[in-house]
C-alpha cells in the first residue's frame, strides 16, 4: 500500500495538466496544475540536495498559506526530512522557542522580514532561505524522479507545535503511518459527503497550514480530484468566498458565529415583514426539529426558505454541500442556524498529537447537533478516569520532540490522554464536556468545568467576544467579558443561567472588558481558543479585585475602559 506522500505525488503526476491549487488575488486566480506543482517541488528537493541536508533533519517552515507553501512543505517530506510548519503571524519570541527545541538546519521563508524578526532575537538563527532564493532557478534536465524517498511507518516526516493554551507549545511529532491512516480516513469521509461525482471537488481555505486539521485538508485535496482555492485576504473572505463557490471548507466556530451575529444584526436592521418573516420562519423550524411542529409551520417555513434563507446561502456561493468544523466548541445554536439555513453542518474532534481527528459527522446521516461525531475508522476511544476521553490507533502520535516526560505522561500502555472530558450516546455520537485541566477548584472542593456556563453566558449575550470564568483556589466563581456589553445586560444574564445552577456553580461576580483578546495579543491561539493562563495573568488586578471585600459574595461588577 503507497504512503500518504506517494499517493500525492502520483495523484499530482495524473493530474498534469488539470488546476489543482490556486490562490485567490483580489477577483482573479493564481493557478497551478499537477505538473507544475511537481516541477516547483523539483527545484526545492534540488535546492535540499545541493545544501548538503541529511534525511532526517529538520527545515522549518514560516509563511503564510500559499502556493508556494504547499511546493515546500511536500519537497522537504519527499527529500527525507522533517518539516516543521510555523504560524508566521506568531510572535516572533514564541517562534524562536519552538525553533530553539526543534534546532532546524534551514528556514524557509516566503520574505526576509520574516526572517530578519526571528534572527533580531535568535541572532545564532539557521541558515534562512527565500522561497524566491529555491525557484528562480530552472527544472533541472533531466527532470528529478517525481517519486519521494522511500520512508518507513515509523519515520517522522513532520513536527507540529500545539497552540499552546495552557503553557509552552511542544512539538508534536507525526508520522508517516500517522498521516498515511488519517488520509484513508479523509478520503473515506469526503467521498461520503461528496457520492458519485465525475467532477473535481471545489474546496476552499483560510486556516493557517501549520494546524494539523489544515495540513490533513490540504493533503487530502492534492490526493484527490480537488481543486484547492486559498484564501490570500481575511478581510475579504466572504468575497473569497463566494468567488471560489466551494462544495466544503473548514472552519473554526469563531467565523460561523460571526456570520450568525451579522445575518442576526442585518436583519434587526431590515423593515418589520421581513424580521417578522424571520421569527416566524426560525421558531417553525425549531419547533420542527423538536418534533412538536404545528399546522402553519410549514408554510412559513417554506416561505422563510424562499424568500430569507435561499439569499443567505448564495453568499457561499451555488456548490456548497457542507461547512466543515472543528478546533473549539461550536455554540449549539450556531450549528441550528446553519442547519435551519439548510446547510448541513459536520463536526469534527481531534488534536494536534491524534493527526487532527478523532470523530467526524457521517454526512450520509442527520447530524446531531452538540455533537461531534462518531469515531473514524480504525481508532478506539472510550471514557477514563475522570470522564477524560482516552483513544489509541494507528493515528497517535509517537511522542514529543525532545520531551520524554511529557510524552509519558500522556502515552500511557498505548492509550493517548486527551485531557478532554466527554460522554457518548447510544448512537456513537460523542461530545465534548470540557477540558481537565480547565477545571476550577473552588476552596469549598467543588471541581467545576468552566466551559458550559461560558457557553451558556455566551448565547445569551450575543454582543459579547468572549466570556471567561475564573475562581480556582477562591470562594465562588467571576467572570470576564469583552466587548460592547453593558453592565446590566450582564447581571440579567447571569440571574437567568444561575437560576438553573447549584450555588457553587453559580457566578457571583463579573467584569466587563472593553478590549477584546486575540492572537496578536496573546490571549488566544491562532485558532481562537483562550489562553487561560494568559489572561489569569493579564487581568490579575480585575479578577483579584472581583474577591475583596467590598466585592465579597454581593455580585458587584466592574466595566474596565
Amino acid at each position: 500500500m503507497p504512503n500518504f506522500l506517494e499517493t500525492i505525488l502520483a495523484r499530482l503526476k495524473r493530474a498534469d495538466g488539470r488546476v489543482v491549487l490556486r490562490e485567490i488575488r483580489g477577483d482573479q486566480f493564481v493557478s497551478v496544475t499537477g505538473r507544475e506543482l511537481l516541477e516547483h517541488i523539483q527545484l526545492v528537493r534540488m535546492f535540499i540536495r545541493s545544501s548538503g541536508v541529511r534525511p532526517g533533519a529538520r527545515c522549518a517552515l514560516l509563511a503564510p498559506n500559499s502556493i508556494r507553501w504547499a511546493v515546500f512543505h511536500l519537497a522537504v517530506m519527499a527529500e527525507g526530512m522533517i518539516v516543521v510548519p510555523l504560524y508566521s503571524r506568531q510572535a516572533p519570541a514564541e517562534l524562536v522557542g519552538m525553533m530553539k527545541n526543534c534546532q532546524p538546519c534551514l528556514i524557509f521563508v516566503n520574505e526576509a522580514t520574516l526572517g530578519e524578526s526571528v534572527a533580531q532575537i535568535w541572532p545564532e538563527a539557521p541558515r534562512r532561505v527565500l522561497f524566491d532564493e529555491v525557484l528562480r532557478h530552472s527544472v533541472p534536465q533531466p527532470p528529478l524522479a517525481d517519486a519521494p524517498n522511500p520512508r518507513i511507518a515509523s519515520d517522522i516526516v513532520t513536527i507540529i507545535y500545539t497552540s499552546g493554551t495552557s503553557g509552552e507549545p511542544k512539538g508534536v511529532c507525526l508520522n508517516v503511518g500517522n498521516l498515511t491512516h488519517m488520509l484513508s480516513c479523509t478520503t473515506e469521509r469526503l467521498d461520503q459527503l461528496m457520492g458519485a461525482t465525475r467532477e473535481p471537488d471545489r474546496v476552499f481555505h483560510y486556516l493557517p497550514f501549520n494546524f494539523a486539521a489544515s495540513t490533513m485538508l490540504l493533503q487530502s485535496c492534492l490526493a484527490r480530484e480537488s481543486i484547492l482555492t486559498l484564501s490570500t485576504d481575511l478581510n475579504h473572505l466572504a468575497d473569497e468566498i463566494n468567488l471560489a463557490s466551494p462544495n466544503y471548507f473548514l472552519n473554526v466556530p469563531t467565523l460561523l458565529e460571526r456570520v450568525r451575529r451579522g445575518v442576526e444584526q442585518a436583519i434587526a436592521k431590515r423593515p418589520a415583514v421581513i424580521r417578522f418573516l424571520f421569527a416566524k420562519a426560525r421558531t417553525a423550524w425549531q419547533r420542527r426539529s423538536a418534533g412538536r411542529g404545528r399546522a402553519l409551520d410549514a408554510f412559513w417555513l417554506a416561505l422563510g426558505r424562499r424568500l430569507i434563507f435561499r439569499k443567505i446561502r448564495e453568499r457561499f456561493g451555488t456548490h456548497l454541500c457542507a461547512l466543515i468544523c472543528g478546533s473549539a466548541p461550536l455554540a449549539l445554536e450556531t450549528q441550528q442556524f446553519f442547519l435551519m439555513l439548510g446547510i448541513p453542518l459536520l463536526q469534527a474532534y481531534g488534536l494536534t498529537e491524534t493527526t487532527g481527528i478523532c470523530t467526524l459527522d457521517d454526512p450520509r446521516v442527520p447530524v446531531e447537533p452538540g455533537y461531534v461525531g462518531t469515531v473514524i475508522t480504525g481508532i478506539e476511544m472510550k471514557i477514563g478516569e475522570n470522564e477524560e476521553i482516552v483513544v489509541r490507533g494507528p493515528h497517535i502520535f509517537p511522542g514529543y520532540w525532545n520531551r520524554p516526560e511529557e510524552t509519558a505522561r500522556v502515552l500511557q500502555e498505548g492509550w493517548f490522554h486527551t485531557g478532554d472530558q466527554g460522554e457518548v450516546n447510544v448512537r456513537g455520537n460523542w461530545r465534548i464536556t470540557g477540558r481537565i485541566k480547565n477545571l476550577i477548584i473552588l476552596n469549598s472542593g467543588h471541581n467545576i468545568a468552566p466551559e458550559p456556563i461560558e457557553e451558556e453566558m455566551a448565547r445569551l449575550l450575543p454582543a459579547a467576544q468572549q466570556v471567561v470564568v475564573v475562581g480556582n483556589g477562591r470562594g465562588y466563581l467571576g467572570a470576564l467579558v469583552t466587548g460592547e456589553v453593558e453592565s446590566a445586560t450582564v447581571q440579567a444574564v447571569l440571574d437567568a443561567v444561575n437560576s438553573e445552577l447549584p450555588h457553587y456553580r453559580q457566578v457571583r461576580s463579573f467584569t466587563v472588558i472593553r478590549d477584546v483578546f486575540s492572537a496578536e495579543t496573546g490571549l488566544l491561539t491562532a485558532n481562537g481558543k483562550l489562553r487561560r493562563e494568559a489572561i489569569n495573568a493579564r487581568y490579575a488586578s480585575e479578577i483579584n479585585a472581583m474577591y475583596d471585600s467590598k466585592g465579597g459574595r454581593e455580585g458587584v461588577s466592574r466595566q474596565q475602559a
